[in-house]
Parts: C-alpha cells; structure tokens; sequence
C-alpha cells in the first residue's frame, strides 16, 4: 500500500492503524492458535481506534490455487475458528474503515466501488505456519518495518 498525494492526517492515521492491526494479526499466528484469535486482535485494535474492519473482504489460503479455504476473517471471537497447523499457508489482509461495517458496503458504493470516497486502507501479507510460529512470505526489500507496539 502506499499513499497517493499528501493524505490527510485523519487518513494517515488510518492507514497506520490498519498497519497495526494487519500485524497484530500476524503475531496471533503458531500452531495451536485459532483463526479466531486473529480476527480478534485485528477487531478489537481497529474499535479500539473507532474504526470499523470491512467484512465483505477476507484473507485466504494459499495453496495449490491462489485462493482456497480457510477464509481468514478480520473479525471474530478468539479460541474459535480453525485451529492452526504448522505448514498452512494464508494471507492476512484487512481493510479498515472509518464509517461503521454495514455503510461500507452500501449498494451504491461498496468497498472497492470507485464512486465511493471513504477512505478503507489495505494492508497484506502472505503468512506460512512453522513449528514455532511464523514466517512471512511476501517480505521484500523496501516493506516497511512492524510497528511497535
């Protein structure tokens, strides 16, 4: 993701939080985990921001096709969900937003509707579980660092 012109700070906020919760997301990642604690932590990091998580859009599995099962929500319950093994392979890749999750998909300007004019960042990575937690896949030079937190 990057940015086009000179965002505003409010915009820019929500691309750093977004950044923040794709991340927090990735550090639920190890054997034994669930899917469910990722949407969590991605969840309550971007509510705890006042935003809301796009739920029409999820991450995926990465297999012998590109996308495959499981869905990886960007919301949910944590200890629920598909419980992690080491060797699966699947993005995390949220999109947050400012207004509340059922506007952000509206008729007339969903999320990725080029007549729409709120700002919903996205942020990936492609995530691989090892035996002891994770290794990102789609790390290159010039991806900026995680966040501190």
């Amino acid at each position: 993701m990057f940015y086009v012109g000179e965002p505003s700070i409010q915009a820019r906020r929500l691309c750093e939080t977004t950044y923040e919760c794709m991340w927090l997301g990735i550090e639920m990642v190890r054997p034994g985990a669930f899917l469910g604690d990722v949407g969590a932590a991605i969840q309550q990091h971007a509510e705890g921001h006042g935003y809301s998580v796009v739920r029409e859009f999820c991450g995926h599995g990465i297999g012998r096709k590109f996308h495959e099962e499981p869905q990886v929500l960007h919301y949910g319950r944590a200890g629920t969900g598909m419980r992690l093994q080491a060797g699966m392979t699947f993005t995390i890749e949220p999109m947050i937003t400012r207004v509340s999750p059922r506007s952000a998909s509206s008729r007339t300007a969903g999320p990725s509707s080029p007549r729409t004019t709120a700002c919903r960042p996205q942020w990936e990575h492609t995530v691989l579980v090892t035996e002891n937690g994770y290794e990102i896949l789609t790390q290159s030079a010039g991806t900026p660092s995680p966040p501190k937190h």
